[in-house]
């Protein structure tokens, strides 16, 4: 395939130059003649299916990996490093996904850890001087969270800014630093990616930006140009004042985007019971949510949308019985449930996926088909449980079912991209027999449009055989989109219900008026 040419008329002196980058593990080819260049002073957007070579690509530049094959250049100067700490050293600075900073540490313990250099005399820590050092490496990203403070006691957007200046304040290069931000606005709240977009902007004085997201809309107001990686090759590269969503997702998934995603079309009607699947009345909990009442019926997806500290995520953990109920009833199928723990939730037919899969949904270093077993292991086993092959048969049918990729039941969940480790979760939780409610906290977060298409027509699958399903919507567009009903919290009450049939939803500005 020939490569993807540059931009008519681009000229520019480059920071970063892949040419050629290869990478394969075993006989998968990951990446496969990759070439990509970053001029000084820019930001550059890389976008891709979960499983495109996006991840390895940022570990070959974080040096947690070597490419078997090609060139790579910074600063004009062939490298290859050996480390996270060498690609450092080299002014090469990572903000990942999963934040790395230790919560029982202060910021400045923080963003010294590791380079505390003249911080330290006679085996002793100068409090001040780090303190001070810490200060002037936050300035750089206008961030003013005191030094002092315990890294646990901050918000998850100020924890990113802490993230973003232990990044650029690394050791001094001849060159300028580079910034890779990995799904940076993945949990962010509307406000606070208005302040990432100020801080990156900012950062272009002093020096580059990758900036890897799933949200195209946020590429294309981010980045100077995009680069596309579609099954570990550059498939396009555009300037980004000139390019559309749409075309930018026909280059991701290798179709037109004409078939909308969160398109309506499959929703059926729902049948009024008088004994709805899930009853909540009057529950308040944790100090977050307060007289909260709803029900869902049989077959009806409910989208919950509100902003940070809203309750719905309280609400939701409450009904599952992973945190408790203070006043208030919950009944399925007109019983009511006293779910004191996760199991016993699960015996009355509710299943939970968590929004944080690699802490709380699936066991990293475990198989696919052990991670899908592990609610339900019996079952998974045909009835034998020390029955392996038929629990790999049944893993098999649902990584075909749900289109897990590699199609390996032996392969390591912590592997699998984070769209196919989702699958495998969601596929855990729906194995067993008598699943009545289904409850989702923000399930395709941080995945790209092929893994969500995937798994919306699993939901709705689901919803026609009359589960019914509580969402914790990502966006607006999916709550609209998927749900029957939207129901919207704030502060933590519900403050508006909207039907969302086919053809007239609910707009975006109805459910933000009620969410602020």
């Amino acid at each position: 395939m020939a490569r993807p040419q540059p931009t008519e008329g681009r000229q520019m002196t480059s920071l970063l130059e892949l040419r050629g980058v290869t990478k394969k593990f075993g006989p998968n080819t990951v990446l496969d003649d990759v070439d990509i260049t970053v001029a000084p002073n820019e930001v550059v957007g890389l976008i891709g299916e979960n499983g495109a070579g996006k991840s390895t690509l940022l570990k070959i530049l974080a040096g947690v990996h070597r490419p078997d094959g090609g060139e790579m250049m910074l600063g004009g100067t062939p490298v290859s490093f050996s480390s996270p700490a060498d690609a450092a050293g080299h002014g090469i600075g990572v903000v990942h996904q999963e934040q790395s900073l230790l919560p029982n540490l202060t910021v400045g313990q923080n963003l010294m850890l590791g380079h505390e250099g003249d911080c330290v005399r006679a085996g002793f820590l100068q409090r001040r001087r780090m303190r001070a050092r810490a200060k002037d490496m936050l300035s750089v990203v206008e961030s003013t969270v005191d030094p002092r403070t315990r890294t646990e006691n901050l918000s998850f957007a100020q924890r990113q800014m802490v993230e973003v200046a232990r990044a650029v304040g690394g050791p001094q290069v001849e060159h300028a630093p580079l910034l890779i931000l990995d799904e940076p606005t993945s949990v962010l709240e509307p406000e606070d990616v208005e302040v990432l977009h100020r801080r990156v902007t900012a950062l272009k004085e002093r020096g580059s930006v990758i900036f890897v997201s799933h949200r195209l809309d946020e590429v294309l107001r981010f980045s100077d140009r995009v680069y596309v990686l579609r099954d570990g090759k550059v498939v396009g590269e555009r300037i980004s004042s000139a390019a559309t969503e749409s075309e930018l997702y026909e280059l991701m998934i290798g179709k037109g985007a004409a078939e909308e995603i969160y398109s309506s079309e499959r929703k059926r009607a729902v049948t009024q019971s008088d004994i709805p699947v899930l009853s909540v009345r009057g529950v308040s909990c944790a100090g977050k949510a307060t007289d909260v009442s709803f029900d869902i019926q049989a077959g009806e997806i409910l989208s919950v949308v509100g902003v940070v500290d809203s309750g719905r995520e309280e609400v939701a953990r409450a009904i599952f019985g992973a945190i408790p109920i203070s006043s208030g009833t919950v009944k399925i199928d007109g019983s009511t449930a006293s779910p004191g723990s996760p199991a016993d939730a699960v015996r009355s037919g509710v299943a939970y996926v968590p929004s944080d899969r690699r802490v709380e949904g699936m066991i990293a270093g475990a198989t696919v088909a052990e991670n899908i077993a592990a609610v339900h292991p019996v079952k998974a086993a045909g009835g034998r449980v020390s029955s392996r092959a038929h629990l790999e048969n049944t893993a098999r049918t649902w990584i075909d079912n749900l289109n897990i990729r590699p199609p390996d039941p032996h392969a390591d969940i912590a592997r699998l991209s984070g769209g196919n480790q989702q699958k495998a979760v969601v596929a855990k939780w729906i194995l067993g027999d008598g699943l009545r409610l289904l409850i989702l906290d923000h399930p395709t977060r941080g995945l790209d449009i092929g893994a969500k298409e995937d798994l919306y027509a699993l939901f709705r699958d689901l919803s026609d055989q009359g589960v019914a399903i509580l969402v914790l919507a990502d966006t607006l567009d999916e709550a609209i989109g998927l749900g029957h009903r939207v129901l919207v919290m704030r502060d933590g009450e519900i403050t508006g219900v909207f039907d969302s049939p086919n053809g007239n939803p609910p707009s975006k500005l109805q459910l933000l008026e009620k969410m602020m």
